[in-house]
């Protein structure tokens, strides 16, 4: 039986190519580009830029499988994504990406954590409604093709 190690660190230039990727597989409309990545990485004061890697035994190292961004502010959070290979989705992988986030924001006694997902996204709202968070309000036309997002919170200390 093979053993599965799962490791979430900050990321590094190294990992944009695959974030990249990433970000291609998992989102039809406003994708990041590189620079917006490199900003995230170097250069926004508040971004916290997570890769999560896995490993099979140890035996070939670690590969970038997804990522998060958040961002910190004084006592409170925005997700700004969250992304986990298509194909290695529902696999606990994202769950372990936000329980992440969660602890950081505990631990930087973050009062609430917010985000916007599109009315239409049922998937990723369903997973953030697993994960504690509630509808607040809805925010109107808030993307560029004039689609309606949720804002949602989760309250932490």
């Amino acid at each position: 039986m093979q053993n599965l190690f799962i490791n979430i660190r900050k990321a590094e230039e190294k990992d944009i190519p695959v974030i990249m990727q990433i970000e291609r597989l998992c989102f039809d409309m406003n994708r990041w580009k590189k620079e917006n990545i490199i900003y995230e990485m170097k250069e926004n004061p508040v971004a916290n830029l997570w890769v999560i890697e896995l490993s099979i035994d140890n035996e070939e190292g670690y590969r970038v499988v997804g990522f998060s961004d958040y961002w910190h502010t004084f006592d409170s959070a925005t997700i700004c994504q969250i992304a986990v290979h298509p194909y290695l989705q529902r696999k606990q992988l994202g769950s372990a990406l936000m329980d992440e986030i969660y602890n950081d924001c505990y631990a930087k006694k973050v009062k609430n954590i917010t985000l916007e997902v599109r009315v239409s996204n049922e998937k990723a709202i369903n997973f953030y409604k697993k994960h504690g968070f509630k509808i607040e309000t809805i925010k109107p036309r808030y993307y560029d093709n004039g689609e309606d997002a949720y804002y949602m919170i989760l309250k932490v200390t």
